[in-house]
């Protein structure tokens, strides 16, 4: 009997090495194995991806606003890059987000399109933040793997993240049409536009230094305790888990995203600028990123009050 169990032993050690082992395989299915296997992997690429993507397609509807419509800083280096030809109906997205005037199209297909292009915005300029929050969740998750422990796949707590950037993204969109709606029934004019502008930033420096600035910051800068707190082999869960950290997140950089409507929605240059600053305050400690970017604001804000009065 206890040859037999030895035999069993030996022959279930010999079975799960074979499994593991994948040198039979060729190249791709090889790192396909080990994609599947290893799920930080697989994020990494997706997220990657994802953000590469995105910045791809905002850069050319870039170019095309700025050839048809451009008048904003950086426009004029922008209209000396090339036009790589684009399918039509990519061509016809760029053309309902970055209209002024309605378009003859309904309001469903531009209402869509420009949710799109503000959660793309999202993906370009948010996401990047996010990522010492998907590796923390990638190295408890590696822990717990080795423990035998059931896993969530870290897409889901992505894609928890995103979803409340995409629900952001709509009353972008639906702030975006009512200033298009304004500005096309000439109830605003030149002066208006300056001093909505400066309210837009006036808003944004002062939330710098609000308390609820700090304490969404706090969340976002810590996220192994929220993570290991709230742990859960439950994809719902962790799906609110990344949906809870898309708040934090929301809570914190919202107001920077009302600086795109001073400068222009699709200045990409800004919009570098503010994913390039969310991400350093966010890795950084202390107030001074945060306050210093608040006191830019509230001067740039006053300048162009009194520009535009």
């Amino acid at each position: 009997m206890r040859l037999d169990q030895r035999g069993d032993s030996a022959h279930s050690g010999v079975m799960t090495g074979h499994q593991d082992d994948f040198s039979h395989l060729d190249r791709a299915g090889r790192a396909t194995a080990d994609i599947a296997r290893n799920p930080r992997v697989a994020v990494n690429i997706v997220v990657g991806a994802s953000i590469l993507l995105a910045w791809l397609l905002l850069a050319a509807m870039a170019i095309r606003g700025a050839e048809a419509w451009g008048s904003a800083p950086g426009d004029a280096l922008l209209r000396g890059l090339p036009q790589l030809p684009l399918p039509d109906f990519l061509e016809r997205f760029f053309v309902l987000c970055l209209s002024p005037a309605p378009l003859d199209a309904s309001i469903v297909p531009r209402a869509l399109a420009l949710i799109l292009m503000w959660f793309l915005m999202a993906i370009a300029a948010m996401l990047p933040s996010a990522a010492p929050m998907i590796r923390t969740y990638c190295e408890i998750a590696d822990t717990a793997r080795i423990k035998g422990e059931p896993v969530v796949h870290p897409l889901v707590l992505v894609a928890g993240y995103l979803g409340v950037w995409l629900a952001a993204s709509m009353l972008f969109a639906a702030l975006t049409m009512g200033v298009h709606a304004f500005a096309a029934s000439g109830e605003i004019y030149g002066p208006l536009l300056g001093v909505a502008g400066a309210l837009a930033l006036l808003v944004a420096g002062l939330y710098q230094f609000s308390g609820l600035k700090e304490a969404c910051l706090k969340k976002c800068r810590n996220p192994f305790s929220i993570l290991f707190s709230n742990w859960s082999a439950k994809p719902v869960r962790v799906f609110r888990l990344g949906a809870a950290q898309g708040i934090w997140c929301l809570g914190c950089c919202w107001a920077l995203v009302l600086v795109m409507f001073a400068v222009g929605v699709m200045n990409v240059f800004w919009m570098a600028l503010i994913g390039v600053f969310t991400l350093i305050e966010k890795q950084t400690t202390g107030s001074l990123p945060t306050r210093l970017a608040g006191a830019i604001l509230l001067v740039w804000a006053a300048a162009l009050l009194v520009i535009s009065l």
